[in-house]
C-alpha cells in the first residue's frame, strides 16, 4: 500500500512537471513570436491599433474543442468556475483588453527592441504586486533572478537613444514609450490577480477550469476591443488595408490569424504556468526571454545589436538558472522536510 502511494506520488509530480514545462513552452512561443508579428503588421503598413489589441485575444476559440472534451470526461459542475469566478475573470479580462489597446499603441511607435524592453519591467511590478496580494515569499535565490534580469532591462535602456523609426515623431515616440511601460504596469498587477483567484476559490484548480477562466478574461478583453473596432470603424478598412499591405493580401490575412495564434499561446502558458507555480515564474520567464525577442528583432528588421543586448542576454539567462536552482534547493528541502516527519511518525508509532 505504502509502495502503491509513493508512485502514484512521483506518477503525480512527474505529469506537474510536464504540464508547466508544456506550459512554458507555450509561453516562449507567444512571448517572442507575439511581438514580431505585431510589429510585422505595422512594419508592412498595418494601422489599426484596436485591431492590433483585438488580436492579442481574439483566438480563443481554439480552446473550445479542448474544452468540450474535457466536459465530456467531466460533466460535474463542482470542477468548473463559480459565478464569483466568472465575474472576476470578466473584469480582469476588461483590463487585460485595455492593457492589449495600451501595448498596441506603444509597439506602433516604438522598435521591437524597445517595446520588448519596456515590457520587461513587467517583472519588477509583478514582484511587488505578488508580495502585497499574495505574500508571495521572497528567497535570495528569487530576488536574485529580479535584481539580475531587472539589471538587464536596464543595460538595455542605454541603446534606445537615436532608435525613432522613421516617420514616426518625438510625440509619437515619447506617447508610445510612456504607454508602453502602463501596460507592463498594468500586466504586472493582473499576474498576481490571476494567482489570487486561484488561492481564493474553494474549487480544485484543474487545468480545465483554468481553461475556462482564459477563455471568460479571453472574451471580455475581446468584447472591450470589438467595440473600440466598430468606434474606430475598423472593421471597415479591413479590406482596404489588406490591398495595400506591402507583402500583399494573403500576407497581410495569415499575419492577422498568426498573430492570433501565437498571442492565444501565450495566454495559455501565463494561466497555465500560474495555475502550476506562482506568477512570479510567469513574470520571470517572460522577462528572459526579452532578450531573445531582441535578438529576433534584429534578424528580422534589422535593427542593431549593441553590446548592452549581449550582456542582457547573459544577465537575463543567469537570472533565470538562478531561480530554478532556488527553486530545486526549496523542494529538495520540503522533500528532506516530509520524510524527516514521517520518519518521525514512525518512530512514535513504534514506541
Amino acid at each position: 500500500m505504502e509502495v502503491s502511494m509513493e508512485e502514484k506520488k512521483k506518477k503525480k509530480s512527474l505529469m506537474h512537471w510536464v504540464l508547466l514545462l508544456l506550459n512554458c513552452f507555450a509561453l516562449s512561443i507567444g512571448t517572442t513570436a507575439g511581438p514580431l508579428l505585431l510589429k510585422f503588421y505595422f512594419h508592412h503598413g498595418g494601422k489599426r491599433r484596436w485591431l492590433s489589441a483585438w488580436l492579442q485575444t481574439a483566438g480563443f476559440p481554439i480552446l473550445i474543442p479542448p474544452l468540450w472534451v474535457a466536459y465530456r470526461r467531466r460533466p460535474d459542475p463542482e470542477c468548473h468556475v463559480t459565478w464569483k469566478l466568472c465575474i472576476a475573470s470578466l473584469v480582469l479580462g476588461l483590463l487585460t483588453g485595455f492593457d492589449d489597446f495600451l501595448y498596441a499603441w506603444g509597439i506602433d511607435n516604438l522598435p521591437v527592441s524597445t517595446s520588448s524592453l519596456l515590457i520587461s519591467s513587467q517583472l519588477a511590478f509583478n514582484a511587488v504586486f505578488a508580495f502585497l496580494f499574495v505574500r508571495q515569499k521572497f528567497g535570495p535565490y528569487s530576488i536574485n533572478a529580479v535584481v539580475l534580469l531587472s539589471l538587464g532591462s536596464a543595460l538595455l535602456a542605454f541603446h534606445t537613444s537615436g532608435d525613432r523609426p522613421t516617420g514616426v515623431t518625438s510625440t509619437q515616440y515619447a506617447v508610445g514609450f510612456i504607454l508602453t511601460i502602463v501596460a507592463a504596469a498594468l500586466y504586472g498587477l493582473i499576474l498576481p490577480l490571476i494567482e489570487l483567484m486561484y488561492k481564493r476559490t474553494t474549487r480544485k484548480i484543474t487545468y480545465t477550469l483554468v481553461m475556462e477562466m482564459q477563455v471568460i478574461m479571453s472574451f471580455a478583453a475581446t468584447a472591450f476591443c470589438t467595440v473600440g473596432m466598430a468606434v474606430n470603424k475598423d472593421f471597415q478598412a479591413i479590406g482596404r488595408e489588406a490591398k495595400a499591405f506591402d507583402v500583399g493580401e494573403v500576407g497581410y490575412y495569415m499575419g492577422l490569424v498568426w498573430n492570433a495564434i501565437c498571442f492565444q499561446l501565450f495566454f495559455i502558458g501565463v494561466f497555465g504556468v500560474i495555475a502550476l507555480s506562482n506568477s512570479l515564474l510567469s513574470g520571470i520567464f517572460i522577462a528572459v526571454l526579452i532578450p531573445v525577442t531582441e535578438v529576433l528583432g534584429v534578424v528580422l528588421y534589422q535593427e542593431k545589436f549593441s553590446g548592452e543586448k549581449g550582456m542582457a542576454l547573459a544577465l537575463s539567462l543567469w537570472g533565470f538558472v538562478s531561480y530554478l536552482y532556488g527553486e530545486h534547493r526549496s523542494m529538495k528541502k520540503a522533500k528532506e522536510k516530509t520524510l524527516s516527519e514521517s520518519a518521525e511518525a514512525g518512530l512514535d508509532e513504534a514506541l
